[in-house]
């Protein structure tokens, strides 16, 4: 039997359907919980962003357009506003742990190289514009097509493919700094 679509599953919601509700997030919760934890870093806060979104879904069942976008669409685009407002809280405290990152990360031993640039590769995409960390995050490693991201970051495509490119860039050019100074603290290591 197939499963019935999320355009389906959100008209049962509004009626307060759970059963619908629970395949709904069944469908989407680890996409949503993966996109939240690659925009914000932080395992607990996906956790609760996700949390949030289904239940903003519950609540919000009523306010979905139906034709204007599709279900997955909307709740990321929820999602996204949850981890912009975490974002935005969190601020100033990611930016004090990415200073202790960048006094801790090389630490010249051989076997941390890996961990380095895993670190580095995470503070490089921290450190982006909150729209075009988005934009990285849901085309490059959510998978998603320039459309849909474009509707969820509110944005057109060109606008987004912009928000792509200036993001590969900044990346390039940070972790170009990161391989010239592992590769000093290696050399400091022999």
């Amino acid at each position: 039997m197939p499963q019935p679509a999320d355009e389906e599953l959100l008209r049962r919601i509004r009626s307060r359907d759970r059963a619908a509700f629970g395949l709904l997030l069944d469908r989407h919760l680890a996409g949503v919980q993966a996109y939240a934890f690659r925009m914000t870093d932080n395992r607990a806060d996906a956790e609760d962003i996700a949390q949030e979104t289904f239940l903003r879904v519950w609540d919000r069942a009523r306010t979905f357009q139906e034709g204007r976008v599709r279900v997955s669409t909307w709740l990321y685009r929820i999602a996204h506003n949850l981890c912009v407002d975490a974002f935005r809280r969190r601020r100033e405290v990611v930016e004090d742990g990415l200073e202790t990152l960048a006094d801790e990360r090389y630490s010249g031993l051989p076997g941390s190289i890996a961990e380095e640039r895993r670190a580095a590769v995470r503070a490089a995409v921290a450190e982006l514009p909150e729209r075009q960390r988005a934009a990285l995050v849901l085309c490059q490693l959510q998978g998603w097509s320039n459309r849909d991201a474009a509707v969820v970051l509110e944005v057109s495509v060109d606008a987004l493919e912009s928000l792509v490119a200036r993001a590969r860039r900044t990346l390039k050019g940070r972790l170009r700094e990161f391989r010239e100074d592992a590769g000093q603290a290696w050399g400091r290591a022999t």
